[in-house]
């Protein structure tokens, strides 16, 4: 009996504390459940809070964003994003879809002047690449814009290739430009005569300049860049209708690689060391003044060009232009010496190309890597006779005889005893246009070129035949001999490189001038369309176009030019 009321206990007192147990387990589900509404809910209002508070400071740039674009536009707002398209144009103007002429033209963007516009590419937050520009015509697709290389360039890294380029345009007001400075990215672009002049003739095809842009500049076959340092009195400025000072500084730092297009300075009389590699170019330049000028014409002095070169083997060219001909080659220079070794050019009182300024010199890697020295000499002329004193003849005092072998005049009493000595020793060359009386010796080491005829020793027939007679081919098409070639490219040919007499530029010739006045007047394409350009007339403010100030001058102004 016992023992069943023990057990009787004992159970109940179990299920006692399995409720009591299961009732502790309901009531701590009931407060984690609780806690967790508790923070669901206050989650929620957290997410709510924060929706509202992005909502308000959304609203809040968005308005500020107004703000700017409208203080910006001067009240205009017009922004897009469009996709970019790559078109070969000049300068920083870009096309735009017909809808933006639209837009603009109802906000009254054409009252306010030229139109500006701030470019960034969408999608680089971290380092947005942005640069200006002025707009050239409402022909792009809808949903694209034009843009020229100057503009691609300064927007898109060739580094990132882009599968669809987005660029944001923004309209925007730009203050006229002051002051720039430009930084060229190697040596060489302070060499080019009137430098400033090509750079306002570039600028000219600008509408803005930005911080750090890079404006390219061409001429002739070499390339500038050159970056924007520092803009007055904006980081972004307009440099259409102002006059804008301009600084040229020197590069920080220079390439290490080797630069063909640089002109060391040669100083008279002091000769300079250099290694030019087979197929390039080293260029120098050197002053001449017009008291020098003077005493070359007069015959008194003479400019020697040298260059010594080490006997390896190797070979080089030598080329001599004179300015704006900055780098002369085997197509285009006015002197030249292809003699095998050292090389020496004497320019003297029948060079009618001589005048006072700047001469370029091209040393040219014909074989090999070759070592020399080069150098400019002013040097007096030294003649049997004085300028203008007649040169008097001992024949007039004695009777001579022809030599029937050397052709030479020789004295009657001794001409037997000579024939005999000459026509055992001497040789005259049968080659017609020759008749040089040559030791016979020597005889075997003259020889004639078979297709100019010119006389050569036979180490010198081989790059004779290759400089004077390969086939060029010039890049207008035609194929001629050297001298034709530099002939050819000196003076007719349509792509040869002339210094355009209004805006200072290297530019190619072209075909003649449409106008007839103009080709009687010697201009050539790009002459008679650069100088239909107006200016103001110094003396009476008229505009006038630049080809015909000359005659403006003259007939309005009684002044010569």
């Amino acid at each position: 009996m016992d023992f069943e009321l023990r057990s009787a206990k004992e159970k109940l007192e179990r299920e006692q504390r399995e409720r009591k147990q299961r009732a502790k387990l309901k009531l701590e589900r009931e407060k984690k459940s609780k806690e967790a509404a508790i923070k669901q809910r206050e989650a929620i209002e957290a997410a709510q809070r924060a929706r509202r508070l992005d909502a308000i400071e959304a609203q809040t740039k968005a308005d500020q964003h107004m703000q700017e674009s409208l203080v910006s536009g001067d009240g205009i707002v017009f922004e897009r994003v469009f996709q970019a398209v790559s078109f070969q144009g000049n300068g920083d103007k870009i096309k735009l879809p017909p809808s933006c002429f639209t837009e603009l033209s109802d906000q009254g963007a054409f009252d306010k002047g030229p139109l500006y516009f701030e470019l960034s590419v969408v999608g680089h937050s971290d380092n947005k690449k942005t640069t200006h520009s002025g707009v050239l015509e409402f022909t792009a697709e809808d949903g694209t814009v034009g843009l020229p290389p100057h503009v691609w360039s300064n927007l898109f890294s060739t580094h990132d290739p882009m599968d669809v380029p987005l660029v944001e345009i923004r309209y925007i007001r730009l203050p006229k430009g002051s002051y720039a400075k430009l930084q060229p990215d190697n040596l060489g672009f302070s060499d080019l005569p009137n430098h400033k002049a090509i750079l306002e003739t570039i600028l000219r095809q600008h509408a803005t300049l930005s911080l750090d842009d890079v404006l390219l500049v061409n001429y002739g076959q070499v390339s500038y860049k050159l970056q924007v340092l520092e803009l007055r009195p904006a980081t972004s400025i307009s440099v259409l209708e102002t006059d804008i000072e301009v600084d040229i500084v020197s590069p920080d730092i220079v390439s290490d690689q080797p630069n063909q297009h640089v002109l060391k300075l040669l100083q008279y009389g002091k000769s300079e060391s250099g290694t030019v590699e087979e197929g390039r170019y080293d260029y120098y330049k050197f002053v001449t003044d017009e008291a020098t000028v003077e005493k070359v014409m007069a015959g008194s002095v003479k400019v020697i060009v040298k260059v010594d070169v080490e006997k390896d083997g190797a070979d080089t060219d030598l080329y001599v232009s004179k300015h704006p001909v900055l780098f002369p080659s085997l197509h285009q220079h006015e002197w030249s010496s292809h003699d095998v070794g050292s090389k020496t050019l004497i320019l003297g009182s029948k060079e009618r190309a001589l005048s006072s300024g700047t001469y370029s010199i091209g040393v040219y890697g014909f074989k090999g890597t070759v070592k020399y020295q080069v150098s400019v000499l002013v040097q007096e002329s030294i003649d049997g006779a004085k300028v203008g004193e007649r040169a008097v003849s001992s024949s007039s005092d004695v009777d001579t005889v022809e030599c029937r072998n050397c052709k030479h005049s020789i004295p009657s009493r001794s001409i037997a005893l000579h024939e005999v000595y000459c026509s055992r020793h001497n040789v005259v060359c049968n080659h017609h246009g020759c008749g040089i009386v040559l030791r016979v010796e020597e005889a075997k080491n003259h020889l004639h070129c078979e297709k100019c005829g010119k006389a050569l020793q036979p180490t010198e027939m081989e790059k004779h035949l290759k400089v004077f007679h390969e086939p060029l081919t010039c890049g207008c098409g035609i194929v001629l001999e050297k001298e034709q070639m530099v002939q050819h490219q000196g003076r007719d040919c349509p792509l040869r490189l002339i210094a355009c007499r209004f805006c200072g530029d290297m530019v190619e010739a072209g075909n003649s001038a449409a106008d007839t006045r103009d080709r009687m007047r010697g201009m050539s394409e790009h002459e008679s369309n650069c100088g239909s350009r107006t200016a103001p007339c110094d003396s009476c403010g008229r505009s006038v176009m630049l080809k015909d100030m000359d005659i403006h001058q003259i007939a309005v102004h009684g002044k010569s030019s």
